[in-house]
């Protein structure tokens, strides 16, 4: 099985035990959860596509991902431009960003689609998210829209995390109109219930359930924190209990790692509450750290 990511991987400076002091690494939205599945499914060849820079820290973002045993041969360099970064602040667990990405190379991840349609031919299971579409111009959009209606007529299974991130967007109401339209084109939708109850009104995460299905999504996971996991998977539909994490030290990719959860089982056996399941486990452990990536065994 293949497995292709697509969005912005961004350095990212993360806090170590002393004030003032932190750690470089790589993260993103997608690019985490295309990580955490090459941790917990080395049977899954896992790509990512994105674009990045010609200096020093972009050519040491793509040795990271070649170590990481993610195949960066769809990440294309772009001349004189470089890498976003972020800045994570921790307060009792809860994680808030400062960022710089105004001139990410990954801006321009979608402006070629002859690059986009052969990375999706070698690919199974596509995913991104609303982040990716944020950085993006209209026109990009548009782009990778069409790249992505091209894959799945040709039986390519597309997947989605809304990832809801207001500053990204011009307007509240572009970021839902654009996420509304990629949801209609995704096989699989993976919205957490906060964000969604926030921006759409939601009253509960079956309503968030149904909105998704309601423009042919067949599959849908709404995370919900501690809550039960509702889920839809063609005419069935159920919930997963949630055993509440403890010991949290920092909730970055929590998301990320539960989506790579679930992408892994589905990818492998279709099975949708084992992948909730999964996902779970795998996010609690990872909010127990701190960082986006922390070490997780394949068990």
């Amino acid at each position: 099985m293949r497995f292709l990511a697509i969005g912005e991987c961004m350095a990212e400076l993360a806090p170590l035990g002393q004030p003032d002091e932190f750690k470089l690494g790589f993260a993103g939205d997608t690019f985490n959860t295309a990580w955490y599945l090459a941790r917990v499914a080395p049977d899954i060849d896992v790509s990512y596509l994105t674009a990045v820079g010609d200096d020093a820290i972009s050519q040491n973002m793509r040795a990271f991902m070649r170590k990481s045993q993610i195949n960066d041969a769809h990440v294309q360099v772009i001349a004189g431009k470089t890498v976003g970064l972020y800045l994570i602040h921790l307060n009792n667990g809860e994680r808030s960003f400062s960022y710089w990405r105004d001139s990410s190379a990954a801006r321009a991840l979608a402006a070629n689609p002859a690059l986009l349609n052969q990375a999706m031919q070698d690919a199974d299971l596509i995913y991104y998210s609303g982040i990716t579409l944020a950085i993006l111009d209209p026109r990009s959009r548009e782009t990778l829209f069409k790249a992505l209606n091209k894959a799945r007529a040709e039986g390519k299974t597309i997947a989605f995390d809304t990832n809801l991130r207001p500053r990204l967007w011009a307007s509240a109401e572009e970021m839902k109109t654009t996420v509304m339209t990629a949801a209609s084109k995704s096989d699989l939708v993976l919205p957490s219930f906060e964000d969604e109850a926030a921006w759409f009104g939601d009253r509960n995460s079956l309503e968030t359930l149904e909105r998704y299905e309601k423009v042919g999504a067949r599959q849908v996971v709404v995370k919900n924190s501690a809550e039960p996991v509702k889920f839809l998977q063609g005419h069935k539909r159920g919930e997963i209990e949630v055993d509440p994490a403890t010991d949290i030290v920092d909730t970055t990719a929590a998301g990320d790692s539960f989506n790579a959860g679930v992408l892994a089982e589905i990818m492998r056996h279709g099975d949708m509450a084992k992948g909730i399941s999964t996902g779970c486990r795998l996010a609690g452990h990872v909010v127990r750290h701190k960082g986006a990536l922390v070490p997780v065994e394949p068990s």
